[in-house]
């Protein structure tokens, strides 16, 4: 049994002005901040003498690979985004960056969220990828258009409430 994993299909590099600054700051807090602590507790419980069983000392070690795992990436990743901070010259089109007020036909259910990178995707925010099969679906659209998307429980239809460039807030 092989245990060959094809690559994964490259992401998207397009990223708010805002997701990439959290990025830059997650870089920023793990390399001066969380790694120098981690890396001085983990120094304490070395020199507390036994390493084999010192639980502290083998978190610590844990911790500091999964910080170092991520300061990678993020080293990485960074210089590959595309941040779009311009609004498209049509503001009534769904483009990225927007925020759309969508009514869900079969339910009445409205519906908010805003299409993002694939790095900056929050579901309490209802932030969606580009990449997502709604994203999709949306692209280009204006307001009155009727959106169907596969979803996972079947097909869903929408009719587009609202698009906005700037956050509306109630």
């Amino acid at each position: 049994m092989s245990h060959y994993r094809p690559p994964a299909p490259p992401k998207s590099p397009l990223i708010t002005p805002e997701g990439y600054k959290v990025l830059q700051d997650e870089l920023d807090y793990l390399w001066r901040v969380k790694r120098p602590e981690i890396t001085r507790s983990v120094s304490e419980a070395a020199a507390q003498g036994d390493r084999s069983e010192n639980a502290e000392y083998i978190y610590g070690k844990k911790l500091l690979r999964e910080i170092d795992r991520r300061v990678r990436f993020l080293e990485k990743r960074l210089p590959e985004l595309r941040v779009v901070s311009e609004k498209p010259t049509d503001k009534s089109r769904i483009f990225f960056g927007a925020w759309v007020e969508l009514e869900d036909i079969d339910s009445g259910e409205e519906l908010k969220l805003r299409i993002v990178g694939c790095d900056e995707i929050d579901p309490h925010k209802h932030w969606i990828s580009i990449e997502a099969p709604m994203a999709k679906a949306l692209l280009k659209k204006t307001i009155d258009d009727e959106v169907v998307v596969e979803r996972p429980m079947g097909k869903g239809t929408f009719i587009v409430l609202d698009v906005r460039y700037h956050e509306h807030v109630d």
